[in-house]
């Protein structure tokens, strides 16, 4: 029986999926912040292993490189290579490229330039096998991949995270993490335009939970600490959001926090709208091409698309799994993908 592990090694979280003979048998996800320390990230792979037991292959991308825990990506990329190929003991160990290419961990310094932040394409590649036409979007904790699909061929024009950006392809409007006055300097507040703090008070989780798309204590789609680390109520949300406009919780309804958070909401989505209408200018995709969601906040793009009129399809339909494991699967898309891809 040939036992696979795919590692999606993040800056906010560690995500892995096993397969056994093809077949998916279990995925985790686990919080890790290595900017405050390389044994958080150390620490987190390590249970993920002891969990998991032994493995015939590791395969194996990255965005932790991102992380200003490193002197630079390339260096991020050799440092974390070097402590997969440690940990894992074994010597199959295979890193995954922004050119659709698995290369060994003796490669990875040499090809570290392709292997940052090439989680994106792992995804796309995996889907662009069953799917001819397509615009996958997958919207993480932190940023959202629009990666367009045409005669089952990716036709992203971006390779790394800075050209990516620039074609539209990546988004830093992310499900939970990130501060909602990144997206907007002022908000409609009781018939008045008031300026945001910019201060650190909230996050778009405590905009999620004022709008119940995240229950209260969720432990999927918001694994970070809150922004003053007070519980993940929607009370306590409600004084944070009400900090970020230069007020206390008591200042605002009911009526008037819903109000707020929907307007905070809609800004974010808009930036993904905007890059949407991009693509659609580029020619990679119509009006009518359907949408492969993945990702924690992928109910949001399901949400679209159908605003849209678009066809929509959840990354998980792709595959054949236990229900036990769709959630996950579509919350942990690139680790799923190279747990079931062979090299």
């Amino acid at each position: 029986m040939t036992c696979v592990i795919g590692w999606d090694i993040g800056g906010a979280h560690i995500k892995a999926a096993r397969a056994r003979n093809g077949r998916l048998d279990a995925i985790v996800q686990r919080a890790c912040a290595p900017h405050l320390g390389f044994s958080h990230l150390e620490c987190a792979i390590q249970e993920t292993l002891e969990e998991f037991g032994r493995a015939d292959r590791h395969h194996i991308t990255m965005t932790a490189e991102l992380s200003d825990a490193f002197p630079n990506r390339s260096k991020g990329v050799e440092i974390i290579a070097s402590l997969m190929a440690r940990l894992t003991c074994v010597d199959d160990v295979l890193f995954y490229t922004s050119k659709s290419e698995f290369v060994s961990f003796l490669s990875a310094k040499q090809c570290a330039p392709l292997i940052a932040s090439a989680n994106w394409r792992i995804s796309a590649d995996f889907i662009a096998q069953k799917v001819s036409s397509a615009l996958f979007i997958d919207m993480g904790s932190t940023t959202t991949d629009l990666i367009p699909i045409r005669d089952n061929e990716v036709v992203a024009q971006g390779r790394d995270d800075a050209s990516r950006l620039a074609h539209g392809e990546l988004v830093y409007a992310g499900f939970s993490r990130g501060v909602p006055q990144a997206y907007v300097q002022s908000a409609p507040i009781r018939g008045r335009w008031t300026p945001l703090v910019n201060e650190a008070f909230a996050t778009m989780a405590d905009v999620r939970r004022i709008l119940c798309d995240l229950p209260e204590g969720d432990c999927r789609g918001d694994l970070a600490p809150s922004a003053d680390g007070r519980p993940k109520t929607r009370a306590a949300s409600h004084a944070r959001l009400a900090r970020l406009a230069g007020r206390d919780m008591a200042d605002f309804s009911e009526n008037d926090m819903q109000a707020f958070a929907s307007y905070l909401a809609r800004a974010q989505l808009r930036q993904v709208e905007e890059q949407m209408a991009l693509l659609m200018s580029r020619g990679v995709i119509t009006s009518a091409t359907p949408i492969v969601g993945a990702g924690v906040g992928r109910g949001l793009i399901k949400q679209l698309a159908y605003q849209q009129a678009r066809a929509y399809q959840d990354f998980s339909n792709l595959i054949a799994i236990s229900e036990a494991l769709q959630e996950l699967s579509s919350d942990c898309a690139p680790a799923t993908a190279l747990a079931l891809l062979t090299s």
